[in-house]
């Protein structure tokens, strides 16, 4: 990334709404890679409905002040990024009850995993020319809250943007080498279409799948017989079950999409194994390594 790029964001303020796993975790990117790596006055704040979070944060360096929701207009007014880390839901009432808070000119994100429902219809929402630039960092983990939160968790991890019609191309260009900065290895300019299609795919049937594989097992003692597989397809149930019936509803037409496919194959599967065709069974497989390989070279590739 270029110096000049480092020194300009080094200079900004950055708001971020929500202090949880994600939200914390970008306050210490920032912290880290950006704010304190180059010496310079930028300033974090944040917003969280748990004033004990806003303490820990402030008493560990990571934030510069802290407001509870009632006060966030105050914050918006300083930042000139703002990051909001809510529930999809949540995340479009924010935008709308505070949309005349921001600073002119603030590029404002957010992390949702479903965005049909917070993008649709914001065009000329924000009349003090702040510019909303749909966002989906691909980073996470089975834990929650602040005090899980890493800087460590974006690196080398994909970054989707869904940029719109009215989005300042400086702004995204922005964006852009502002996750690069603090980890994100590949970046994905997509629609928010296709962003809820390909996500419930890769990301909302994973959990579904997870979920379904841990309901039925028969019994809690089945890992003394693990020796990896199950462990490695099943840590994305330890679930927040909120967040995740909100993705599921919000997503149902695109997820059952993908859960209907997914059960077609594992009832060709299951046809193989009843009937004894193993010719077809291995041809299914081999044909399943040759993709997952393709795979693979595409994301060495990328």
């Amino acid at each position: 990334m270029s110096a000049s790029f480092r020194s300009t964001a080094a200079q900004l303020s950055y708001g971020i709404v929500g202090l949880g796993l994600m939200g914390g975790s970008l306050a210490k990117a920032f912290r880290a890679s950006i704010v304190n790596a180059c010496g310079a006055q930028g300033r974090i704040f944040a917003c969280d409905r748990s004033a004990a979070v806003l303490v820990q944060a402030q008493t560990e360096g990571v934030i510069d002040g802290g407001w509870q929701p009632e006060a966030v207009h105050e914050m918006l007014a300083l930042c000139d990024v703002v990051y909001i880390c809510l529930y999809p839901q949540a995340t479009r009432q924010f935008l709308l009850d505070n949309a005349s808070f921001f600073k002119e000119t603030a590029i404002i994100t957010d992390i949702a995993g479903v965005k049909s429902i917070v993008a649709d219809g914001l065009s000329g929402v924000f009349a003090s020319g702040a510019d909303f630039i749909p966002g989906h960092p691909m980073a996470g983990s089975e834990k929650e809250g602040y005090a899980h939160s890493s800087a460590q968790i974006f690196y080398g991890r994909n970054y989707i943007l869904m940029p719109q019609p009215e989005n300042s191309p400086a702004h995204i260009a922005f964006l852009k080498n502002l996750v690069t900065e603090i980890g994100f290895s590949r970046i994905i300019e997509t629609s928010v279409e296709t962003h809820d299609r390909k996500i419930a795919f890769t990301s909302q049937l994973c959990h579904v799948i997870a979920s379904a594989l841990v309901a039925s097992a028969e019994d809690c003692h089945i890992t003394e017989f693990g020796g990896g597989s199950y462990e490695d397809l099943t840590r994305i149930a330890m679930i927040n079950a909120p967040l995740w019936t909100e993705l599921f509803l919000e997503n149902r037409d695109m997820l059952l999409s993908q859960i209907d496919a997914f059960r077609a194959e594992l009832d060709s599967l299951s046809g193989y194994i009843k009937s004894g065709d193993a010719e077809q069974l291995m041809n299914a497989l081999e044909n399943v390594r040759e993709r997952r390989s393709a795979m693979n070279r595409l994301e060495t590739s990328a």
